[in-house]
């Protein structure tokens, strides 16, 4: 998605982006620096924990540029939810997410989940509303993040993106289920809506969350209010209703729409502007939280009593669990791996095999009940 120089100054010079609340940052994953932006609104205070929004460039764009392009400043601004654009890395020149292309290429899934843990480190992250979005690369992306990444991102929208025939079916695997919307066009000439050698199409995209997430097959349909009659195309609203845990999918089905991004005001004939997607995608966000869509039983009050310390550790760590005779422990690291894992018929464990980092413990009791908490070794 390449932008013109002139186009960005305009833009600039029209939506507000205070340079104060843009916090331009990287994070070591990988063997290297992953740079990003990360916007604070204004009213955000750390008081309270608030949404995270991944919003992720499409293939040749960059992070300054779908911070641009998508314009969702204005609705973090009353919202008070953080949204961070991610950069990708490089192939060939220009920047890409690996979205399932190849497991021997950078790996995307690792950066976007230790970014989630950093950020959390240093601003009150609502980890149960953590969501993905993305144009066309970034749609592709976020797709990947509902495969692989369930636990951590809550719901995704893609933007004119869809999945690589090679994920569908084997290497997609939902814990589960995954609210998906997905809006696209249908004179799409980047990521055809009818999909192609490569890429599944839309309808079939559809489908197959849908199934996943045992929704209504049958969708509740609307028009969405031509308002706009000089932009060359008009929008359908599809919602597949009622599935586990009250999960849904969305399509907005563009008619006559291109590779563009719905509500951006420079994109020409075949951009819809009679819905802004960025106010469509946070609507659809801020209905689920990841504790409602988890399959397992994740007590409040199971968590509560769960007891790390010290909490940082300098050399012994450990855990006690009140009113519980067997428990099981699994302990992660920042991105996502297993690094311990036992079953003890005691409510206190002890462990001092840890390396310095930042670790997530998961303590199961004999009913399938969970809690899941954050401690630091250092």
């Amino acid at each position: 998605m390449k932008k013109t120089l002139l186009v960005f100054i305009i833009i600039s010079s029209l939506f507000s982006i205070k340079a104060q609340t843009t916090v331009v940052d990287s994070v070591f994953v990988g063997g290297q620096y992953r740079s990003y932006r990360l916007y604070v609104p204004a009213i955000y205070t750390g008081a309270t924990a608030r949404p995270l929004i991944l919003n992720l460039h499409g293939y040749t764009s960059n992070a300054q540029q779908q911070q641009l392009y998508s314009n969702f400043m204005p609705i973090a601004d009353t919202a008070n939810f953080l949204m961070v654009f991610p950069n990708g890395t490089y192939s060939s020149g220009q920047r890409f997410w690996n979205a399932g292309i190849s497991s021997a290429l950078v790996n995307d899934i690792a950066f976007l989940n230790a970014l989630i843990d950093s950020l959390d480190l240093t601003y009150n992250i609502n980890l149960n509303r953590v969501y993905s979005t993305g144009m066309s690369n970034g749609g592709y992306m976020s797709h990947t993040l509902a495969c692989e990444l369930s636990n951590r991102i809550t719901a995704i929208a893609s933007v004119t993106g869809s999945i690589f025939n090679t994920q569908y079916g084997t290497n997609c695997h939902p814990t589960r289920p995954v609210p998906v919307m997905q809006i696209h066009g249908t004179n799409d000439p980047t990521v055809p809506y009818a999909g192609s050698s490569s890429s599944m199409p839309v309808d079939t995209i559809v489908k197959y969350w849908v199934t996943k997430n045992n929704c209504n097959t049958t969708p509740t349909f609307s028009n969405v209010p031509n308002t706009s009659t000089t932009d060359g195309c008009t929008a359908e609203h599809y919602k597949y209703l009622n599935g586990t845990s009250g999960s849904s999918v969305e399509l907005y089905k563009i008619i006559g729409g291109t590779h563009t991004w719905p509500g951006f005001p420079f994109g020409g004939s075949g951009t819809n502007m009679d819905m802004n997607a960025s106010k469509e995608i946070w609507r659809f966000f801020s209905k689920y939280s990841l504790s409602t869509l988890t399959a397992v039983n994740e007590s409040e009050q199971l968590k509560n009593t769960l007891k790390v310390y010290p909490n940082p550790a300098t050399s012994v760590l450990n855990f006690k669990l009140e009113n519980e005779s067997s428990v099981s422990v699994i302990i992660f690291d920042v991105l996502g791996k297993e690094v311990l894992a036992e079953t003890t018929q005691t409510n206190f464990v002890s462990i001092d095999k840890l390396k310095s980092g930042i670790y997530f413990i998961t303590v199961k009791t004999e009913n399938g009940t969970e809690a899941k908490l954050k401690f630091i070794k250092e």
